[in-house]
């Protein structure tokens, strides 16, 4: 058996079927290298082996998403830690060692080498039992949001090669009523021949609210085509069933907005989170997500930097006062403040004097809403902390 370490580094190129391990030593000669399926047996396995390498062991994985929850689960319950170390930061690594080839065995020799070269790499928890379902059940919102714009434009992509007049006539994002008119009348003749008064039963008796408006701009539409164009009873067709299914997505998304809100509900931090104008409770569900645990950050500054907020110099020589966007943040958690704070202006408050006094020192729109999202990270951890 070989001698027992003090310290080695372990990196983890994770996958969905499989992950690779290598384990480096203080010199970075590698002691342990082995694919390990993602299952519960073999990673207890593998995890064994390469605990009884050296006393401390330094774990580094290059996925934190879904397919390392297993791994990370039954890292935690072994009083193991690991930190992320990005894919970009692996792709640029791989440069500065020798050869050209790809291998999972590589890429997980390259993340344990990173992992033993620096330490500010961010350590990965294992989220509570609450933050897991708001990451579940806003992620999968998501999804369906998505679907949900895409089935739209599809309609409308179809309604307007059969019945363009009718696809201006409504904004099919937000009119309900519209696409309970869609689900049963889909062409012009249909419409004509339905009649505004019994168009209007018919839509009253579907609870459509302004039902007489909407029966008499669809006539309005029908009256000014009278041509049948070609294909018009299959894309009736098409339309009446994305109709039908945008309008059991939104039932779909009530159910999971109400699942949110409770569940957000039950965070011992829910209500500081929500007495911030513009933040509701979806908006403080993805902030929980994205967020996480807030002990990661030093203080204000990190976190709106970690938002992206907070702008990067890029001086060289002479050349000084260079401020630019910043590349690398978190996408999820910028978004949570851009759209708080775009919210929190609609109304009269210091969120939108901050606002206006932005836009009176010559700031565009995005440049003012930024500026309110940097200063509301500010206020926010305060509340928090």
């Amino acid at each position: 058996m070989s001698e027992r370490r003090a310290r080695v580094w372990v990196g983890i190129d994770a996958g969905k079927v499989h992950h690779w391990a290598a384990a480096v030593d203080e010199a970075g000669a590698t002691l342990w290298s082995k694919k390990i399926d993602n299952d519960e047996t073999a990673i207890l396995t593998a995890l064994g082996e390469i605990l009884d390498l050296a006393d401390e062991v330094s774990w580094a994985v290059d996925i934190s998403g879904t397919a390392s929850a297993l791994l990370l689960a039954l890292l935690a319950s072994h009083g193991q830690q690991a930190v992320y170390v990005p894919g970009r930061t692996v792709n640029r690594m791989s440069g500065a060692y020798r050869g050209e080839a790809k291998t999972d065995a590589r890429d997980a020799y390259v993340i344990a080498e990173t992992a033993r070269h620096r330490r500010d790499f961010a350590v990965i928890d294992v989220p509570a039992q609450l933050a897991a379902d708001l990451a579940l059940l806003t992620a999968h919102r998501s999804d369906l949001t998505a679907d949900r714009v895409r089935m739209i434009n599809r309609l409308r992509d179809v309604l307007t090669g059969v019945f363009p007049a009718l696809e201006r006539a409504f904004d099919y994002s937000s009119h309900k009523g519209a696409l309970v008119l869609l689900t049963g009348y889909q062409t012009p003749a249909a419409i004509r021949r339905r009649g505004r008064a019994r168009l209007t039963a018919w839509l009253a008796n579907r609870s459509v609210r302004g039902a007489d408006a909407v029966a008499a701009t669809a006539l309005e539409a029908a009256r000014a085509q009278q041509t049948a164009l070609p294909g018009q009873d299959v894309a009736a067709q098409i339309v009446a069933d994305l109709a039908a299914q945008i309008l059991a997505l939104d039932d779909r998304l009530k159910r999971i907005d109400q699942q949110i809100r409770e569940t957000f509900r039950a965070h011992p931090q829910a209500e500081i989170i929500e007495s911030l104008p513009g933040m509701g409770p979806i908006l403080g569900a993805e902030f929980v997500v994205a967020a996480g645990d807030l002990t990661a950050y030093a203080d204000a500054g990190h976190l709106a930097s970690a938002a992206g907020l907070v702008p990067v110099p890029r001086d060289s020589g002479r050349r000084t006062g260079n401020l630019h966007r910043p590349k690398r943040y978190s996408r999820r958690l910028r978004r949570v403040f851009y759209m708080s704070a775009q919210t929190s202006i609609i109304r009269e408050g210091p969120n939108r004097d901050f606002y206006l006094k932005k836009r009176g020192e010559g700031c565009k729109h995005v440049q003012a809403v930024i500026a309110l999202a940097r200063r509301r990270a500010s206020v926010l951890w305060a509340l928090l902390r």
